[in-house]
């Protein structure tokens, strides 16, 4: 399914605003951070080996910054043309990923690890270019638990307790970041996911459907399915992720490792436009509300612009009465904290893969993350921005639970959770 083009029928309004957008593009791009308006390549020595460039996206308000590269023509100023082309399923992006239909995608984190090790689906190696964003993904309980008295970790713990019947849990891939963040936050309270719970996998446009059917007692999800079910009154929002882990990476611009060995420069300038259109939406909330615009159009996510363009912005509501500005709302440049493929990041996944069984031995963790994140590769894409880099590729987070994560003993760490397969 491909974005329609701009003569199709419907796509008018979507094209006068492009053309509008990209009007004003250069003038942004030079407020937003006086980047260079020139191609990025001297004397053709850097010119991208492959100009057109296929990258899978799922209708997620975190698919912009692949998508606003696209529609404000920065990936012209690098020499390459974006096409971005709507995926149904993750299952499918990642099929497409690994069989060539695809050259990139907007791809889960943890999707790309589990392809890389074949536990997720087919054996290949995999490299993950950048990281698109950070935070914004939410857990919601249906209104009917809500109703019951379960309206946050504590609270369904108790319920699941006492009214004992069989609860079903949604997630969108099985070692995707929805599945990780959901069984974090359930292991937290004391809920096992292996155990306690059935845990099934919905793809994310699907969600808000199944929900209100019944099909499941609660899901995690990237928006803007989360606000969507409180605009529909069938859901609450339990916890929001960056409450999970501040500043987790979520999405990344994914590839095989094929694909990366054999075309750097079109990575390098696949990178650069999506740096720069991150850099374009983190800069104004005026940007930010151009883009909800954009991403909301029936070609990228489809739903009403007001489900986008509230939580964008920080503005939070948990479908009961509570309202509240997150400052740490979904970012997608952060003075360019967020793009940063660090390998403690990569590491973490693995950890949790092995904590819920999907790997059963302990994995190189350093090893395989070095292998996957392409750290030189966007160091520099990078300094061709002028966009700071952390000089350690490792962070430290801390946890929902308290729980420190630095990357510095991995299989202690993983090892070391109580709640586990």
């Amino acid at each position: 399914m491909h974005a329609p083009a701009l003569s199709s029928p419907g796509a008018t309004d979507l094209g006068r605003r492009r053309m509008l957008q990209a009007a004003s593009a250069v003038a942004v791009g030079a407020a937003a951070g006086g980047l260079p308006s020139t191609r990025a390549w001297a004397a053709g020595s850097d010119k991208p080996e492959k100009e057109e460039v296929r990258i899978g996206f799922i209708p997620l308000t975190d698919c912009a910054s692949v998508v606003m590269a696209s529609v404000l023509g920065f990936d012209k100023k690098y020499g390459v043309k974006i096409v971005p082309t709507k995926e149904a399923s993750w299952a499918g992006v990642r099929d497409k990923l690994v069989n060539g239909e695809l050259d990139m995608a907007h791809v889960l984190y943890g999707l790309v690890y589990g392809v890389h090790l074949g536990v997720s689906g087919p054996k290949k190696d995999m490299a993950v270019l950048m990281t698109l964003n950070n935070n914004g993904q939410a857990i919601t309980l249906s209104k009917k638990l809500a109703d019951k008295g379960a309206v946050d970790g504590a609270s369904l713990a108790k319920l699941m307790g006492t009214d004992k019947r069989e609860y079903t849990f949604a997630q969108t891939f099985p070692t995707g970041t929805h599945a990780m963040w959901l069984y974090y936050w359930l292991a937290s309270v004391g809920i096992n996911p292996m155990k306690d719970a059935k845990v099934i996998t919905v793809p994310p446009p699907q969600m808000v459907a199944n929900m209100r059917v019944g099909n499941m007692d609660g899901y995690c999800v990237g928006e803007p399915w989360g606000h969507r079910a409180i605009m529909d009154g069938i859901g609450i929002t339990a916890v929001t992720t960056q409450d999970i882990w501040k500043d987790h990476p979520e999405k990344v611009l994914g590839t095989t490792g094929e694909f990366a060995k054999k075309y750097p420069n079109t990575c390098r300038a696949v990178m650069m436009a999506v740096l720069e259109a991150g850099q374009w939406i983190d800069a104004s909330l005026s940007n930010k509300m151009k883009m909800a615009e954009v991403v909301a159009d029936k070609a990228y996510v489809n739903t009403g612009v007001d489900a986008i363009n509230q939580r964008i912005l920080g503005r939070y509501q948990n479908g009961l009465g509570k309202t509240w500005d997150d400052p740490n709302h979904m970012k997608f440049f952060n003075d360019g904290a967020v793009n940063f493929p660090y390998l403690s990041d990569g590491m973490w996944f693995l950890t949790q893969h092995k904590r819920w069984g999907l790997l059963k031995d302990h994995p190189d963790y350093l090893g395989v993350a070095k292998q996957i994140n392409q750290v030189e590769l966007y160091k520099q894409a990078a300094a061709g921005l002028k966009v700071s880099v952390p000089k350690d590729p490792m962070r430290s987070s801390k946890f929902i639970d308290g729980v420190v994560w630095d990357g510095k003993d991995p299989a202690k760490y993983a090892d070391s959770f109580k709640v586990r397969a």
